[in-house]
């Protein structure tokens, strides 16, 4: 399903020597799969050795097996799932644009709603979440899902646009961020000391927080993407944040890489507009990339947080 390349892979682009590490030599950017509308939130089960990807405006979520390669429906009729993640458990959260909830699936495969509504109102439209190695679920809302029926149910936003985090022992929801225009991807660091935000308006900037406990404090601009808008966003071991930028109508858009100090270090130019990302594979050491109508891989020598 890919065009053959030369090694090195041209789109894989090293800005600083700082990214030459992660980079190998004889890894391309593959093409796995082709067929959704707008494709979202890769999640990685080592377990069952599948990736999961929602297919926003098909109204499913994708199952790619990495044993043969094909992929089939996991859940047709999913409520326009968006993001998806797993708890520390091993079970699947996911954020509803039609429901405009976030879910769990049991091991029996039923489905629990987490959360709904704040404070007596429906949630916008939930985007992107993240578990935290506490258990505790952080997920953003800034109701894209009700700006067409395209990918949810049109409507008004009757909340603001905010990051919540749900209790992992009382399941209660809380605010803890509403600073930012559209909060889209999210991800914590691997000490869970920062938690990084991707806004996905007009700023189109990644800002990070100091966690404190359950709250945020310090927010302040870490990388700005313009012309280029963040989506999806990843953390890797060393602390590098792997963002999905897209939009800009650039040759070399796709993905940016940033050390830890902000520096633009790298970048892997994409042939479709990148929406999320998440590592994977045997060592969590393979980049799943969902773009447009497609799935990519790409072999790195990054390891991304599980």
């Amino acid at each position: 399903m890919t065009d053959p390349v030369c090694y090195p892979d041209p789109r894989v682009i090293s800005l600083d020597p700082r990214f030459d590490r992660y980079r190998l030599g004889s890894a391309a950017v593959e093409r796995l799969w082709t067929g959704a509308r707008w494709a979202e939130g890769p999640v990685y089960f080592g377990d069952a050795r599948c990736l999961l990807f929602s297919d926003i405006p098909n109204n499913r979520i994708m199952r790619w097996d990495e044993e043969t390669g094909h992929v089939t429906t996991y859940r047709a009729g999913s409520n326009f799932a968006n993001g998806n993640t797993r708890d520390r458990q091993g079970r699947l959260i996911t954020c509803e644009h039609g429901t405009r909830r976030v879910t769990r699936t049991e091991y029996d495969g039923t489905v629990t709603t987490l959360m709904d509504r704040f404070d007596g109102k429906p949630l916008n439209a939930p985007n992107d979440v993240v578990v935290r190695s506490d258990g505790s679920i952080w997920f953003t809302d800034p109701g894209y899902g009700l700006l067409w029926d395209y990918e949810g149910n049109k409507g008004e936003a009757e909340l603001p646009m905010r990051v919540y985090r749900i209790d992992p022992h009382s399941g209660r929801g809380e605010v803890v961020l509403e600073d930012m225009e559209r909060p889209n991807g999210l991800c914590f660091s691997p000490d869970d000391k920062y938690l990084y935000v991707a806004d996905s308006s007009g700023r189109s900037e990644i800002r990070v927080y100091d966690v404190v406990g359950n709250n945020l404090q310090n927010g302040r601009g870490f990388a700005k993407l313009a012309p280029c808008v963040p989506d999806g966003i990843r953390c890797d071991v060393d602390g590098n944040i792997w963002s999905s930028a897209g939009w800009s109508g650039a040759p070399d858009e796709g993905i940016r890489i940033y050390a830890p100090d902000g520096d633009l270090i790298g970048k892997i130019a994409l042939p479709e507009v990148c929406s999320n990302l998440t590592f994977g594979g045997r060592k969590s050491k393979r980049l799943f990339i969902t773009a447009s109508q497609s799935l990519y891989a790409l072999f790195v020598e990054a390891q991304g947080i599980t």
